[in-house]
C-alpha cells in the first residue's frame, strides 16, 4: 500500500502566519507536474486560469472556461498527495450573483476534488466569498492586479503607487479577509503596500510581484522553469531553462532518426 501522507489544509496554512514560516506555492496544470512539485515540498498548488496562456495558447486568461479549469484541476488533484490544491474561478463565474458563484465553486470540490477555490476581486466580491465560506467552501482571495480585468484596465500595471490606489487595494484585502477568505493573494502591488496589508491581516498573504514581506509566495511554474518564453515578468526568477533543454533533446532525437541511429538494438525486440 502507498505510504500515507499528511495533506496540508487551511488550518496548516493559517498556522504558518502565526509561526512565521513562509508559505511556498506554484501553479500546476497536469498530474505529472503536480506530482513533481508536490514531492518538492510546495505547500499548495494553484490551478490558475493562467493555464490559458501556459497550456492553451491564449493571450489572456479571459477565454478560459469552467470546463477547462475543472479538467486541469482534477488532473492536478490526481498528482498531488501532500499539497493543498486550489482551483481558480475563471472569468465571469463569480459575477452573476452569490448563488450562481456558489454553484460553480461547488463543482471544484465535487467534480474535481479540489481543496478550495480562488476568487479575484475585493470589496465587491466580499458577499460572494462570505456565501461560499458559509456553505463550507474554503476561499482564497485575490486583490491588486486582477488578470481577469486586464481588458477593462487597459493592460497590466502595478497597484498602490498613489495613496488613493493603495487605500483601495488595502480596503479590498480587508474586505476579503473579513468575508472569511483563508488567505489573500496580492498581485502586482508595491512592496510597501504588501507589507502594510500583511501586517494588518490575520490571514496569510501570498505575493506574486508584491515584494518580500508577504507571508508566502506564488509563481507560475512555467516561468520558474523557463518553459514560457513569450514574456518574462519582472517578478519572476528563472531556476531552469527547460524550454532550451526540450528543444535540444527533441533536436537530438530528430538527428538520430534521420541518421538511422534510433531505434537501435537496445530499443528493438527480437
Amino acid at each position: 500500500m502507498p505510504e500515507q501522507v499528511q495533506k496540508l489544509g487551511v488550518r496548516e496554512l493559517r498556522q504558518r502566519k502565526q509561526t512565521g514560516e513562509r508559505i511556498v506555492s506554484v501553479t500546476a496544470y497536469d498530474a505529472q507536474m503536480a506530482r513533481l512539485v508536490d514531492e518538492a515540498g510546495v505547500d499548495f498548488i494553484l490551478v490558475g486560469d493562467s493555464l490559458g496562456m501556459t497550456m492553451l495558447g491564449y493571450k489572456t486568461t479571459i477565454p478560459v472556461t469552467m470546463e477547462d479549469c475543472l479538467r486541469h484541476t482534477a488532473a492536478v488533484v490526481r498528482g498531488a498527495r501532500r499539497a493543498m490544491v486550489v482551483g481558480d474561478m475563471p472569468f465571469l463565474t463569480c459575477h452573476l450573483g452569490p448563488e450562481e458563484a456558489l454553484r460553480q465553486a461547488a463543482r471544484f470540490l465535487q467534480e474535481a476534488g479540489a481543496d478550495g477555490v480562488k476568487v479575484e476581486g475585493g470589496v465587491e466580491m466580499a458577499p460572494t466569498i462570505r456565501r461560499m465560506v458559509q456553505a463550507g467552501i474554503p476561499v482564497m482571495g485575490h486583490v491588486g492586479l486582477l488578470p481577469q480585468a486586464v481588458l477593462a484596465e487597459g493592460g497590466y500595471r502595478v497597484h498602490g503607487r498613489t495613496p488613493e490606489d493603495a487605500d483601495a487595494v488595502f480596503a479590498d484585502a480587508v474586505a476579503v479577509a473579513e468575508a472569511g477568505a483563508f488567505a489573500v493573494v496580492l498581485e502586482g502591488v508595491t512592496s510597501s503596500l504588501a507589507q502594510r496589508v500583511t501586517e494588518a491581516l490575520a490571514v496569510p498573504t501570498i505575493g506574486i510581484g508584491a515584494g518580500p514581506r508577504c507571508d508566502g509566495q506564488i509563481q507560475v511554474l512555467h516561468d520558474l522553469l523557463g518553459l514560457f518564453e513569450d514574456f518574462v515578468p519582472r517578478h519572476t526568477k528563472r531556476y531552469a531553462e527547460l524550454g532550451a533543454a526540450v528543444r535540444q533533446a527533441i533536436g537530438a532525437y530528430g538527428e538520430d532518426v534521420r541518421a538511422g541511429r534510433f531505434p537501435g538494438k537496445e530499443q528493438s525486440f527480437s
